[in-house]
């Protein structure tokens, strides 16, 4: 009688357990969430202003195709692949879409990240497919999936290529050195562009909240590790380089990596190489290493450090 009664007690504890863990749905690993089955996300479209749910790995393949030249090869694009679906779960996590349109993620560069699904080939579905759940960790959370076009050769932290410097990340390596301009095209070996003054100067007070006055030199005042301008004179005013960047609209400024700003006829005058702000994995980079056999995640892992690339569902 009294092991039928301990019988008895020991199969309502297991009971009370199971239906307690099924309750609390998938458990956590170090620091994030594993999932049973693939996520579906919301998803704002910012041309048609509808809103639909879509699955993860479906909207990373818009992403990838949007993002990369999708002629690439796989691996570079797998490699793509981990980079947008860390970035896609790392800024779900954050909810900054949430606040905007209400949905994990949007269909707008500036807001989330590209996404062209027309674009989508059997190169894209396969790299995908080929890290289906794979994200990169750090400390066992999510890392800033930056990603540039062409670092010119050589890659930036994020302090000197964004200028931020919100939270920790460790992980991006800085200085690497990828021969990328070996391969990419010959507007990101080599460019130059003019740019009005007074486009400059609304730029200026822009970012600096000062006015610079007439300008009539520029000076590159603060250089980071990499080569970078971190900060510029211009008149009377010294701004930060990412910032003036982005003002004076990036696929003009192609990067910071620039020598010797001048004024001529009216014009700021810059010269420089490589394509984007040079922080974390550089496309054309990927591509070289890809195209010499190297494997996504060691892609990801040439230009991010002590990280780890996990498989959060299958």
């Amino acid at each position: 009688m009294r092991k039928k009664m301990f019988l008895t007690v020991i199969a309502i504890i297991l009971t009370v357990f199971l239906i307690s863990s099924c309750a609390r749905g998938p458990q956590k690993s170090p620091g994030i969430d594993k999932y049973e089955l693939e996520p579906t996300i919301s998803l704002f479209d910012n041309k048609t202003g509808e809103k639909k749910n879509i699955k993860l790995e479906e909207y990373l393949s818009g992403v990838v195709a949007a993002e990369m030249e999708s002629a690439w090869p796989v691996n570079a694009l797998a490699a793509q692949a981990i980079i947008a679906r860390t970035f896609t779960m790392e800024n779900i996590e954050s909810g900054r879409v949430k606040k905007i349109h209400g949905t994990d993620a949007s269909t707008s560069v500036e807001e989330f990240q590209a996404y062209d699904p027309s674009r989508i080939n059997d190169n894209v579905r396969k790299a995908v497919e080929m890290t289906r759940g794979e994200v990169a960790l750090h400390n066992g959370r999510f890392i800033k999936g930056w990603f540039a076009a062409c670092d010119g050769g050589i890659s930036a932290s994020a302090k000197e290529g964004l200028a931020y410097t919100k939270t920790p990340t460790p992980y991006v390596k800085a200085g690497v050195k990828d021969n990328c301009l070996s391969i990419t095209t010959e507007e990101n070996k080599s460019w130059r562009t003019e740019i009005p003054l007074d486009k400059v100067r609304a730029a200026v007070k822009q970012v600096s909240g000062t006015d610079p006055g007439a300008i009539s030199a520029a000076e590159i005042t603060q250089k980071g590790p990499s080569g970078r301008a971190e900060k510029i004179k211009l008149g009377n005013a010294e701004v930060g380089g990412p910032a003036l960047r982005l003002a004076l609209g990036s696929e003009q400024v192609r990067s910071l990596l620039i020598e010797n700003p001048s004024v001529q006829g009216g014009q700021l005058v810059i010269a420089g190489r490589g394509f984007g702000h040079g922080v974390g994995m550089c496309q054309w980079g990927a591509h070289l290493l890809a195209r010499d056999g190297k494997a996504p995640e060691d892609i990801v892992k040439f230009y991010f450090k002590d990280i780890e690339i996990t498989k959060l569902w299958e």
